[in-house]
């Protein structure tokens, strides 16, 4: 068991709710106005040390770059079983989705461009296919031009979560928000505008919740 101090333990499971709940970890002033700290210097300290200990791995250069390691799935998570299937029996086959034509369903053949073999670990609930991301408009959510998000399918969101609607033949990521005055597609980035959503917008729907991201680093 890794000997983590209380701030630490408050820290990872803040960082566990998160991805269970938008699929995407926290970023550093997120942590910092939950768990009051007078600035992001001490989330950051505070996630360097867990990275140190082993159970986070920090990617540089992204708000949300924070992956949970396998040492604190197994050690510190209630719920999650310490004893792991051959790993040859936990690979995910997943369709890579390119365009989608209006009207017609998001996993039609024509639409799957590849398929690649991944780890199901890498994400916060088992995904159901992949979808280039085209554009900055999420980049402050360290959702870049080229990733590769995993989507979950679902029909439904609750405001805050990240997903993937289309609207005619566009797909696009946004932050799901619901008011009285109808559905809210939130941009993580300022350079680009809300989309509003009303009864009177057709060929509107969610394709799924988006539940991790992988990138090519090379």
């Amino acid at each position: 068991m890794l000997k983590l101090t209380a701030r630490q333990e408050q820290i990872l499971n803040l960082i566990k709710d998160a991805i269970q709940n938008t699929g995407f970890p926290p970023t550093r002033a997120e942590i910092a106005a939950e768990l009051g700290f007078r600035s992001t210097n001490a989330a950051e300290e505070h996630l360097q040390a867990l990275a140190r200990k082993g159970v986070i791995e920090i990617a540089a250069g992204t708000s949300r770059g924070i992956r949970l390691l396998e040492s604190a799935l197994s050690s510190h998570i209630p719920g999650i079983q310490m004893a792991l299937p051959h790993p040859a029996l936990m690979q995910l086959n997943l369709p890579l989705v390119g365009r989608v034509a209006a009207g017609s369903p998001i996993l039609a053949t024509e639409h799957v461009e590849a398929t690649y073999t991944v780890d199901p670990s890498f994400f916060s609930a088992k995904p159901d296919f992949l979808l280039k991301v085209r554009g900055m408009s999420m980049r402050d959510a360290g959702i870049l031009d080229g990733d590769l998000l995993a989507v979950k399918k679902s029909d439904s969101a609750r405001n805050g979560q990240i997903v993937i609607a289309r609207i005619g033949d566009d797909v696009t990521v946004k932050r799901y928000k619901k008011t009285s005055a109808g559905i809210e597609l939130h941009p993580e980035n300022p350079d680009f505008s809300v989309i509003k959503i009303c009864d009177t917008v057709e060929d509107f729907a969610l394709e799924g919740l988006a539940v991790g991201l992988m990138r090519n680093w090379a």
